[in-house]
């Protein structure tokens, strides 16, 4: 099977989004929307017009948050799709429990852990890499992997480049490793470790952590119906990207419990100073427009026309989970591309601009 996923790497198609916001002049950007966050809320008339275009799109379905409360609900909110990237911040979510209870030490390194790869072996300097550094996609390990889209694999440095914790490179085998990692100290699936640490307390409807795995090497091989999957690649590396399939429902309570601040129903799920260090922007990539990477999520810094700091995520090109503190505000849109669609990433930066153009007008 060719590569799943083969998309532009997801820091690439990120710089497009929010350059392409940043430069129109109408509607307003999400940066100019957190300068001055009204508060009147979204208009009627805009998220009709919202609801026109998802439709005239191919969107799936979307839904938007506003202190807690939907404020939109538009197309299969409770129907499951691969969500792509945006499996990092579930795995980072699980990390900040992990961390605080003491069963992952984020100084260690990938020897400390008994972690290496098929041949060509990891390197010493490879090897010295630490749980921090492949957090924040920076462990210089440049070791081929599993679901590596187009993009990652023609920008991919040359190994060893780079010493662990001194460049920013969106890299799948950090990810995956990580997924690994968290399973060799669990005992337990990330599928299962999900549902039981964070699906189950937020009640969501939808993902029953059910999984099964691919050979993502076989062109005949199909996207499972389960809620997760791994995705082997047996002749590039050892470790399986997982894939989750979740319902924009289900996404929504995740990116509330962020807005949150880790706290569900007076319990608290993720520890909040695990949410505050993880979407600090350690790798700066794009600072004309305030881009940058945190632990697994994306972060809108602070610049001299942003006021306050955002985060989010992606998944080829057309997903969002994007948590806008300040507004009190989370958006979530799914495309079912698990079939052929339509939905481009041109049509998302028209999606984003809409959502905004929307809040606060009467």
């Amino acid at each position: 099977m060719k590569p799943i996923f083969l998309v532009f790497s997801a820091w690439l198609m990120m710089i497009l989004i929010f350059t392409a916001s940043v430069q129109s002049t109408q509607p307003p950007t999400p940066a100019q929307e957190q300068e001055s966050p009204s508060k009147e809320g979204f208009s009627d008339s805009g998220l009709v017009a919202l609801e026109a275009f998802l439709a005239d799109a191919g969107s799936s379905s979307m839904l938007i948050l506003k202190d807690g409360e939907e404020v939109f609900r538009w197309g299969s909110v409770e129907k499951r799709h691969v969500i792509h990237s945006m499996r990092k911040p579930l795995i980072s979510a699980l990390y900040g429990k992990y961390i605080a209870a003491g069963v992952i030490d984020v100084d260690s390194t990938l020897a400390q852990n008994n972690i290496n790869d098929i041949a060509p072996a990891l390197s010493e300097q490879e090897l010295s890499a630490s749980v921090s550094d492949l957090l924040k996609s920076r462990s210089g390990v440049y070791h081929n992997a599993a679901a590596n889209s187009l993009g990652m694999i023609q920008n991919r440095p040359v190994r060893e480049t780079h010493l662990p914790g001194k460049h920013y490179f969106y890299n799948n085998w950090d990810f995956n490793v990580l997924g690994a990692l968290l399973e060799q100290k669990t005992g337990k699936s990330v599928f299962t470790l999900f549902l039981e640490d964070i699906a189950l307390p937020l009640g969501m409807a939808q993902y029953q952590g059910q999984y099964t795995r691919i050979d993502g090497e076989d062109d005949n091989a199909k996207i499972p119906t389960t809620d997760g999957f791994y995705q082997y690649e047996t002749s590039k590396s050892q470790f399986p990207a997982y894939h989750f399939r979740m319902s924009a429902l289900d996404l929504a309570k995740f990116g509330q419990l962020y807005l949150n601040k880790g706290k569900w129903a007076q319990e608290q799920i993720i520890p909040s100073q695990w949410i505050e260090q993880s979407t600090q922007p350690y790798s700066v990539f794009n600072p004309k427009y305030g881009i940058a990477y945190g632990m697994m999520w994306f972060v809108l810094m602070e610049t001299e026309t942003r006021e306050h700091r955002a985060f989010y995520h992606t998944g080829n090109g057309v997903h969002f989970l994007g948590v806008y503190p300040h507004s009190n505000v989370v958006i979530v849109h799914r495309v079912d591309t698990e079939k052929a669609y339509r939905f481009t990433q041109q049509d998302f930066y028209v999606m984003i601009n809409k959502v905004w153009g929307a809040y606060g007008k009467k």
